[in-house]
């Protein structure tokens, strides 16, 4: 396990450091910087003052020096300043990542609580009226956009209520915050769980043809015990693979929705910044979703070893 664990830091560190890499050199390959938009935006003309701003940001040093410079700051934990509104970069990004992260975790936990259990229950009952019912409702999931769904909803909430269940940073209700999360988390986990639903339906038949399960079933065990103790357990391992990829997806891939929710989170945030060119928040808030990623993936594969005994990580 030791090595294992070695061989696998080392891997995390390269990849972060390829990505790394890679997203500096394509904001800095794509055509005009931040000056150029700021002067295009306010009409400005005067060249040596479009120099010496560049100068003072450090664009006019080669890249593998602002790079260099990026990398050292990370090191010791400076981000650096935003180009646009000239804060730390860390006071513009640590706000909104309890955001992103509230609805992320609802919306994953929403997509696995009725993912899993549908799913099981459509497996179990094949080819019955609720099997179909359920495939209908996770291909449903599946093929409705979830900013469509979005303004649905919001569509609904007002011709309903006469509200809108937006974000409002001055909320202190408890019931009021958990409303404004739960809406949304609930529009982007329906997708989610639809997947999961139509992997842990297709992972337990194929388990339930197992010889073990045959076994089981000869040996007289009750029918839960063979669904839930024996059959479960053992095609939990692709969903857990999906849930780890859904999680890591739902970092970065809420920007249609913290839009259409006013939601003040990271996924916005870093579409504003791309639009800007603000390099340091670009940089940060990738590697902040790499890392995340990352990370992710690491647990899921220890969990492969809890869930199956016969997956070992030896020397």
């Amino acid at each position: 396990m030791g090595t294992y664990l070695v061989r696998r830091s080392f891997l995390m560190i390269l990849t972060l450091f390829g990505i790394s890499v890679v997203i500096f050199t394509l904001l800095r390959v794509v055509p005009g910087n931040v000056v150029d938009i700021l002067f295009d935006a306010a009409g400005f003309i005067d060249e040596a003052e479009k120099v010496q701003i560049e100068k003072d940001l450090g664009l006019d040093q080669p890249i593998y020096v602002q790079y260099g410079n990026w990398i050292g700051g990370l090191a010791q934990g400076d981000l650096g300043f935003s180009y646009v509104s000239e804060k730390p970069a860390i006071e513009e990004i640590a706000p909104r990542i309890p955001v992103t992260g509230k609805l992320a975790l609802l919306a994953l936990i929403f997509s696995v609580i009725i993912g899993v259990p549908l799913g099981v229950i459509s497996a179990v009952r094949q080819n019955s009226t609720m099997d179909y019912l359920f495939r209908l409702i996770s291909l449903s999931g599946l093929s409705f956009p979830s900013f469509w769904l979005g303004l649905l909803t919001l569509m609904l909430f007002v011709s309903t209520t006469g509200d809108l269940p937006i974000y409002d940073a001055a909320s202190d209700s408890f019931w009021d915050a958990l409303l404004m999360y739960s809406v949304p988390a609930a529009i982007v986990g329906f997708r989610s769980s639809a997947l999961i639903m139509r992997l842990t339906r297709s992972s337990m038949l194929e388990v339930m043809r197992q010889d073990y399960i045959r076994t089981a079933r000869a040996k007289g065990a009750s029918r839960n015990s063979v669904n839930y103790r024996h059959a479960l357990r053992n095609a939990l391992l692709p969903v857990v693979t999906i849930v780890g990829i859904e999680a890591a997806f739902l970092i970065g891939g809420l920007i249609v929705t913290e839009t259409v929710f006013n939601i003040p989170g990271i996924a916005r945030f870093l579409v504003e910044a791309i639009q800007w060119r603000d390099y340091p928040i670009v940089q940060n808030l990738v590697m902040f979703a790499a890392v995340i990623v990352v990370v992710v993936n690491f647990i899921v594969d220890m969990l492969y070893a809890v869930l199956d005994p016969r997956i070992r990580y030896g020397d």
